[in-house]
């Protein structure tokens, strides 16, 4: 929604750092990331490293087939410098994106309706992860997010989608305007979740092949992508609360959907 609470705004990755986001380190995370069966690529161990989360750690990435490495305390400084690593580091392959087209592609070839999700320079991985989460369970096709001043998918997002992203595959564009001309040509209708909407969301008919947008933490949606819209939903709440985090607000407008076409079978 528009003009989210600016306490959701940009958090740093807790799950991976700023300088790779394809190392997640520290004994606790590389732990949960096996739990919540991250695709991890390889486990480094520091020669010599003992304890009970570490031997959860060798149990978890045996039962996963992750290989466990042995490193010196060196060769983990090097690669994440500064970084409190605790004797462990994971790696984590890069996401592979797809173009807006295939994720058009795919669901007209699995005769879906297709409903996807366009988020407008998101930044929280934590807020990205849940947004996933609930397109998983909301008949959401696919996901579009900005190369550029946005959070990608990073082992932060991973853990947050709990999985979501082996359904809900998310393509990354240069020129997030440019796709929503290509989706109307397409026939697509383009939905923006704006808190000065038009009209209370439920009163749209959300059974049309759709895009839905939702805006970033901080600054809502942008001039440009609001001027694309065919139509703006609001979320009415009451007096205590002005505007919703943006991962609430997609949460309601996508059951919204989930519900209206689940009536239409």
């Amino acid at each position: 929604m528009d003009k989210m609470d600016k306490k959701q705004a940009a958090a740093p990755d807790r799950m991976g750092n700023q300088q790779d986001p394809g190392l997640i380190w520290g004994r606790h995370p590389v732990l949960e990331s096996l739990k919540a069966h991250l695709p991890l690529q390889e486990i480094r161990l520091q020669d010599g490293v003992r304890g009970g989360v570490i031997a959860e750690i060798m149990r978890h990435a045996q039962k996963m087939g992750v290989p466990v490495k042995g490193a010196t305390r060196t060769e983990l400084d090097q690669q994440a410098p500064g970084a409190n690593h605790q004797g462990v580091m994971a790696t984590i392959p890069p996401y592979d994106y797809l173009a807006t087209d295939e994720l058009l592609q795919r669901a007209r070839s699995a005769g879906q309706v297709p409903f996807l999700l366009m988020l407008d320079h998101l930044q929280d991985p934590y807020n990205f992860g849940s947004l996933l989460r609930t397109a998983s369970l909301t008949g959401v096709t696919g996901a579009v997010i900005p190369k550029d001043r946005a959070c990608g998918v990073t082992p932060g997002v991973y853990k947050g989608s709990a999985g979501a992203l082996s359904h809900v595959p998310v393509a990354r564009s240069v020129n997030l305007a440019r796709e929503l001309d290509y989706f109307k040509k397409e026939g697509l209708w383009i939905m923006g979740a704006d808190m000065d909407g038009d009209a209370p969301f439920f009163e749209a008919d959300l059974q049309l092949p759709m895009v839905l947008i939702l805006g970033g933490e901080d600054k809502g949606l942008s001039r440009l992508l609001r001027e694309k819209c065919d139509f703006l939903l609001r979320i009415p709440t009451g007096e205590a609360v002005s505007s919703l985090n943006v991962s609430v607000a997609g949460g309601i407008i996508m059951y919204e959907v989930f519900k209206q076409r689940r009536r239409q079978e």
